[in-house]
């Protein structure tokens, strides 16, 4: 029979790690999902500091600096004191810092249920399955158009949304031609969303209808109710 001491020092070594990780938050706060499938849910948001991109469309600019060091005890004492079991991981782009997918395990292990929202910059192949992963392709109009990571396609699942942020014609061609080229409606659901104030809903959802797309439209539900600003 092996020796079982290394594998006990292991799970040792693990969990202290998480007891000391600690992450970089701009606002933790009880809203409605606002986009996703999840839209109009009771949510509570963690968002996290920094983001390596500059999309043009940026609503969450706050976010790149600043913020507040938290253990992950804290975090998670912070996020259940709103008895919500629905949980938004968000940025920036929270998989920037490296102690993210220890914050998911750790909301997934306490019960929740829980998503992140990542630019699809940065490898999402390691986050927990249980965790649903809504994942942007970036259009020619966010002007960051070639830092798309292109491999993390193949990882997609069922339960994952890819979103596309559209600001005008030009990106809606080039989303649909995403559409056909990756074959994305079979990995995954499909959202299309317009950029607030710049593309006109009522646009978006009559090129999805003439084209017959079998996309998800949205518009941001949070914007609606209380306009473009921080903690919705």
């Amino acid at each position: 029979m092996g020796n079982p001491m290394p594998f006990v020092l292991e799970q040792v070594e693990m969990a202290a790690g998480m007891s000391t990780a600690t992450l970089r938050i701009t606002e933790i706060f009880h809203s409605l999902q606002g986009e996703t499938s999840r839209s109009g849910l009771p949510t509570v948001f963690v968002r996290l500091t920094g983001c390596p991109l500059r999309c043009g469309y940026c609503d969450s600019a706050y976010a790149f600096h600043g913020g507040e060091s938290m253990t992950l005890d804290a975090i998670l004492a912070r996020v259940a004191e709103y008895n919500c079991r629905t949980v938004c991981v968000t940025g920036g782009e929270p998989l920037a810092q490296k102690h993210c997918t220890t914050l998911m395990t750790a909301l997934c292990d306490a019960g929740y249920s829980v998503s992140i929202e990542t630019s699809g910059h940065l490898p999402i192949e390691h986050i927990d399955p249980r965790v649903s992963r809504i994942m942007d392709l970036k259009t020619p109009g966010s002007g960051e158009l070639s830092k798309n990571r292109w491999e993390n396609l193949p990882h997609l699942r069922d339960s994952d949304e890819l979103k596309f942020v559209l600001c005008d014609r030009t990106d809606y061609e080039w989303a649909r031609a995403q559409l056909a080229e990756h074959r994305l409606l079979d990995r995954c659901p499909v959202l299309f969303s317009p950029v607030w104030e710049t593309l006109k809903p009522q646009d978006l959802a009559a090129w999805v209808l003439e084209d017959k797309l079998p996309v998800r439209m949205q518009v941001q539900l949070h914007k609606i109710l209380w306009g473009d600003r921080p903690g919705v």
